[in-house]
């Protein structure tokens, strides 16, 4: 069951609102079954379906930075420039995120809430040692 989620939890995950997921579902487009009345969405599955865009030969970049301005502005540039993205704000979901696919560069912020951005570095040089990494910070 561990590879089932709520709806509650694929929003939170997704970073969605509750109804969208709802919406989703009730559409077919995203992976669900129904468990005793309940929608159980099937994480697996939507792993594979949100990465599989990334798979498009575009370059694949990463940005961790929990400032949501700047999350933003990267997302738009990003888009604009044609590269596949994941934004992300704490060292957590990065790391969450290296586990998951390969990237073609990394911008990391020094200052991250839950940790040092030095977990995220290191595990960007053992585990994807060709990846570029530029760090940005605000101070």
């Amino acid at each position: 069951m561990h590879n089932l989620l709520t709806v509650k939890e694929t929003a939170k995950y997704l970073r969605i609102p509750l109804p969208t997921v709802y919406y989703l579902v009730q559409r077919g487009q995203l992976p669900a079954i129904q468990i005793g009345g309940r929608w159980r969405i099937k994480k697996n599955a939507l792993d594979k379906d949100i990465l599989k865009e990334e798979k498009s030969g575009q370059p694949t970049v990463l940005v961790v930075d929990d400032d949501e301005s700047l999350q933003n502005l990267f997302k738009l540039f990003l888009k604009k420039i044609g590269f596949s993205r994941v934004v992300v704000g704490t060292v957590k979901e990065a790391i969450g995120a290296l586990e998951k696919q390969k990237f073609d560069l990394v911008f990391l912020d020094l200052k991250l809430p839950d940790g040092p951005a030095d977990d995220v570095y290191d595990f960007v040089k053992r585990e994807q040692p060709d990846c570029p990494i530029i760090i940005i910070t605000g101070y």
